[in-house]
């Protein structure tokens, strides 16, 4: 009998997390939901039949003694992320910029360190980098994240170079604009109005659950087929400064 592939998902509490750990649990895999909310991954966990995990992915200690629990890892999205402020470059804060490297960069390096040899013992494994637009292209008011993604695009890129030979893919996905739980709450401090003018106009922004179809899709890839990278954005959006607003 065939072992259940395990797949591991960061900031699964909510938006596209919430909506892969789903989208993986209903292709076949063990998912294993890691988030700093306790108690919304356990009741995710418990919905699809998964594992929870509280876990701040910021925190080395932490990350190390779940890569020693966890046992069999077949496949790792690296999801944890996320913005704070618009401000402009001259008028940013710099623990604003901390926070946003500490989850974007250094989370996605601790997990993916911490798991590698898991990873690599499977003999068929991929990791994934839930990157963003923002890692190819620069807009006002968005320097502190952008710096953050093309870190995450660049350790993406870095890690397929160095794993290659070895049954491990690299995959990164670049979303555009997601309407997702939280993300533009969390970046204009709990300012709804600012969070809702981002989508306005816009008839149909991406999903979670859209961004959660193409995680699936590029993991159950066979082994050999790697997709390097992946920009997925609504029809709507044409570049991160060209959106549609009808």
């Amino acid at each position: 009998m065939t072992e259940q592939k395990v797949a591991v998902v960061t900031g699964a509490s909510s938006g596209i997390g919430a909506a892969t750990a789903r989208r993986l649990a209903a292709e076949g895999f063990d998912v294993v939901l890691t988030a700093r909310r306790a108690e919304r991954i356990e009741a995710l966990a418990k919905e699809i039949g998964g594992r929870a995990h509280p876990l701040d992915v910021t925190d080395r200690a932490a990350v190390d003694a779940f890569a020693a629990e966890v046992g069999r890892v077949d496949v790792l999205v690296n999801n944890a992320g996320g913005a704070i402020g618009a401000e402009t470059v001259e008028h940013g804060d710099p623990a604003d910029w901390r926070a946003m490297y500490e989850v974007n960069v250094l989370g996605v390096l601790h997990v993916t360190q911490a798991l590698l040899p898991a990873l690599r013992a499977t003999g068929d494994a991929t990791v994934l980098v839930l990157s963003s637009t923002a890692a190819l292209a620069a807009y006002e008011g968005g320097g502190g994240y952008v710096a953050a993604k093309h870190a995450a695009h660049t350790i993406a890129a870095t890690l397929r170079l160095e794993l290659c030979g070895e049954p491990i893919r690299v995959i990164e996905i670049a979303p555009g604009m997601v309407k997702s739980e939280g993300f533009a709450i969390t970046r204009f401090r709990g300012d709804e109005e600012k969070a809702a003018a981002v989508y306005a106009g816009v008839a149909e922004p991406l999903t979670s659950e859209d961004v959660a179809d193409t995680v699936a899709w590029t993991v159950t890839r066979p082994a050999h087929v790697n997709i390097d990278l992946l920009v997925v954005r609504p029809r709507a959006q044409a570049a991160n400064h060209k959106v549609h607003r009808g």
